[in-house]
């Protein structure tokens, strides 16, 4: 009887795997060998497809990336675009936390975030705003962003209540916070939002786009 073949490898698979890995255990989880092992294949094979680690790990950062629509800015208002985007990029983020450290670092040489970078300059560009305003603007935005996805503000807080005693009157109740993670983390980014297109929309409509 024949022996049963083996899937195969593919840089696809790879990426699905290391993407897998990183999500469950972090960017420091992911080694050669460990991937290998997570495959079924000899760590040899992987060099087939990627010549070092860094390469996967940049693989797998673009195929996060390609999950933000981007398709929002097309033929519609800046201001809706920017925030279609922001909220499918956060969502997206926020899915895969732990590849945040290798986005925040910027798009380098990855096609979907030089895409990605192209779509929010050229909608800002094509709104009337300066180039050198939409690269500050675009700049604001992943600050915003990413930095929401880094870590958990809520989650910051020691559920220890008789840590906040009178030396924090402000903070007596900061234990509780962790409990309300969702609504603390996602509310401050949606209010970071609306308070940033809000300051915005003031400046375009006072024609200060420079």
């Amino acid at each position: 009887m024949a022996r049963p073949r083996q899937a195969l490898l593919t840089r696809e698979r790879i990426v699905e795997a290391a993407s897998a890995l990183i999500d469950a255990e972090g960017l420091d989880a992911l080694s050669m060998r460990r991937l290998a092992t997570e495959l079924g294949v000899q760590g040899p094979s992987l060099y087939n497809h990627f010549a070092t680690k860094a390469e996967i790990v940049d693989a797998v950062a673009e195929s996060v990336v390609a999950q933000v629509d981007i398709a929002v800015f097309t033929g519609g208002d800046w201001r809706e675009g920017l925030r279609l985007w922001a909220k499918s990029y956060h969502a997206v983020l926020t899915a895969h936390p732990n590849i945040v450290p290798v986005l925040a670092t910027g798009p380098g040489r990855r096609p979907a975030g030089l895409a990605m970078a192209e779509a929010v300059y050229g909608a800002l560009i094509d709104a009337g705003w300066s180039r050198a305003r939409a690269t500050h603007i675009g700049a604001l935005m992943r600050y915003l962003i990413t930095g929401s996805a880094l870590g958990s503000f809520a989650l910051g807080f020691a559920a220890d209540p008789e840590l906040y005693d009178e030396r924090y009157p402000h903070l007596h109740r900061a234990h509780e916070l962790a409990a309300h993670r969702d609504a603390v983390d996602e509310g401050a980014f949606e209010l970071g939002l609306d308070l940033l297109i809000t300051g915005l929309t003031e400046r375009y409509d006072q024609g200060v786009r420079r």
